[in-house]
């Protein structure tokens, strides 16, 4: 048996035999990227008090990542289509890898932001690279149930995270967290080159270069937009940036339209099944993204659990991803990706209405039932639409399709966490004033408490602190024989550590407040979302695009063909294999 898996998958006559191990590596390389952003809202607290990271910091810390990761994908889908989808997987393993390793050595904010930026470089290589790879490799009747295992390890990475990050920082520090993913990347290589069969489009006309390029510019400002905005006011850097997306996606959808050619073909939009499945891929990481944003503060800082319980916590949520994803399965074929997508996206907006219950008093008991519906949800609703969206795509357009895919999951979880962050963060200011009222708390301590619940919980520890020290005074002058002295000292203790405790309070119900509210706004929007999937989605049978109706079988596999009117069909596995050698 040859070391280096170098027979095209298109070359073969016959389904792949290692295909299921194949589709364990790009299972690998899809868990570390995902992965990457999840662990960090766990290492945040340690990385900010190591490097003094401001706010401002910390978000471009996180969302460092995001912006080259979703602008990048559609240009570096369509060089992988044309050159080697494998080749781009590799390669994205490795610059991801070196932006991990360099992330884990400096020491200052704009070196863990640059380090966060090359990662996202390669985790746009990677993500369409998974995908593409997979729909090559995998015949139509296995394709389903091979997206669905892809869906469930994008669902096991968002708990798997923090859970990840929790047990390391028990003993190491926050470059960690970085450090994990470089064996599993040199593992995940080792794995694309053993296990993977390279793959590229059979024929493949020149890049649209322009497309690409504006693709890049339009994602990336709206990307820059929806992060700076929210975050940090809507001055200059995000009105410029609005500007420019608006500006640059006019451009980026005539250009596509008239060019015979396009990265991608935009007209695919004007169909029912593609344009829904990708809004409710949308929509799910919006609302999965933005709860998981807040959730995680309300189990560290609210209810108190470091970062491995916080971890095992979200456990739930990961378990019935994979029940979902099993669900679907059996129910798509029998009743159709429109109800399946549906009941799934039903049963997210029931998990986020749920959690509009939650309060000062609420325990994590209060959180799993939410968190399962939300698992359940995802593995329902996303391993159909993802079918759907890959379908829609010729052979030759496999990474573009993938990007398609990922670039909608990727905008619906920033707008998630942008949205939703800052109504979490604008209900918790109002909720902790009026908790405040009648304090006689400083105008700037209640602005600092105001910025974030961590820093809420700061001043809230500061008054007791203060209320410590006066106490030991009060001790000594007692000792001294001063009892008039240890007494007032001993009654503004008592009154310092009574404020501080009602800090606390006020704190710890004005974020729980914000959470129920935030999930309310997220339940509303979901919920609408869903009125329009279930529109846009045909029934049972609804075509793909190109595709006469009938032929389309609800995006399960062995119910429907692949078919484009703009491209050209499969070419058949016994051709020249030496065509797509990577």
């Amino acid at each position: 048996m040859r070391l280096v898996m170098n027979e095209p998958v298109e070359g073969m006559d016959r389904p792949y035999a290692r295909r299921w191990w194949a589709l364990l590596v790009l299972c690998l390389s899809l868990l570390i990227i995902v992965m990457a952003n999840t662990a960090l809202t766990v290492a945040a607290p340690d990385m900010t008090q190591d490097l003094g990271l401001s706010s401002a910091d910390l978000q471009w810390v996180i969302d460092g990542y995001t912006v080259p990761y979703a602008a990048l994908m559609l240009l570096l889908g369509a060089i992988g289509d044309k050159y080697s989808r494998r080749g781009a997987l590799i390669l994205g393993l490795v610059v991801f890898g070196g932006g991990a390793i360099a992330g884990s050595l400096v020491d200052s904010s704009t070196g863990v932001i640059a380090a966060r930026a090359v990662m996202g470089v390669g985790a746009a290589l990677i993500m369409p690279a998974t995908l593409s790879l997979l729909a090559a490799t995998f015949p139509r009747e296995e394709r389903a149930k091979a997206i669905t295992l892809w869906t469930a390890t994008a669902g096991l990475a968002i708990a798997a995270g923090p859970l990840v990050a929790g047990a390391l920082l028990e003993h190491h520090g926050w470059s960690s967290t970085f450090l994990i993913n470089v064996p599993i990347a040199a593992l995940a290589i080792v794995g694309a080159l053993v296990l993977v069969p390279p793959s590229r489009a059979a024929h493949h006309h020149r890049i649209d270069h322009v497309g690409g390029l504006l693709s890049v510019v339009w994602i990336g400002s709206l990307v820059y937009m929806i992060i700076e905005g929210p975050h940090f006011g809507w001055g200059v850097k995000a009105v410029t940036a609005a500007v420019v997306a608006g500006a640059g996606l006019v451009a980026f959808v005539v250009w596509e339209l008239r060019h015979p050619r396009p990265v991608v073909d935009v007209r695919r939009f004007a169909h029912r099944r593609f344009a829904g499945s990708n809004l409710a891929v949308a929509l799910f990481f919006l609302a999965v993204f933005g709860a998981f944003y807040y959730l995680t503060q309300h189990l560290q800082f609210v209810l108190g659990y470091d970062a491995l319980d916080t971890g095992v916590r979200m456990l739930p949520l990961a378990g019935a991803v994979f029940v979902g994803s099993a669900l679907t399965g059996y129910l798509t074929p029998r009743i159709g990706m429109k109800i399946t997508v549906t009941a799934g996206m039903v049963g997210g907006t029931a998990g986020l209405a749920l959690l509009t219950r939650v309060d000062a008093a609420s325990s994590y008991g209060d959180l799993v039932l939410p968190l399962t519906i939300l698992g359940l949800a995802i593995g329902l609703a996303l391993s159909p639409c993802t079918d759907a969206i890959m379908g829609a795509f010729p052979e030759a357009e496999l990474g573009v399709g993938g990007a398609v895919n990922d670039t909608s999951l990727e905008l619906g979880g920033s707008l998630g966490i942008a949205i939703l962050g800052s109504v979490l963060a604008s209900s918790y200011s109002s909720h902790l004033s009026d908790a405040t009222a009648g304090s006689k708390l400083p105008a700037g301590a209640l602005s600092t408490a105001q910025d974030s619940v961590g820093a809420g919980y700061a001043v809230a520890q500061g008054i007791g602190d203060k209320a410590r020290q006066l106490g030991e005074q009060a001790a000594r002058a007692g000792q001294a024989g001063n009892t008039e002295k240890a007494a007032q000292l001993k009654a503004q203790a008592d009154q310092f550590a009574h404020g501080a405790q009602r800090m606390a309070d006020a704190v710890g119900s004005s974020f729980s407040d914000a959470v129920a509210h935030t999930s309310l706004i997220g339940a509303v929007i979901l919920g609408v979302g869903t009125v329009l999937v279930a529109f846009l989605l045909p029934r049972k049978g609804g075509a793909h695009p190109g595709e006469a109706p009938g032929a389309g079988g609800g995006g399960t596999a062995g119910t429907h063909r692949r078919g484009d009117a703009l491209s050209a069909p499969r070419p058949p596995r016994n051709r020249d294999p030496r065509a797509a050698v990577s």
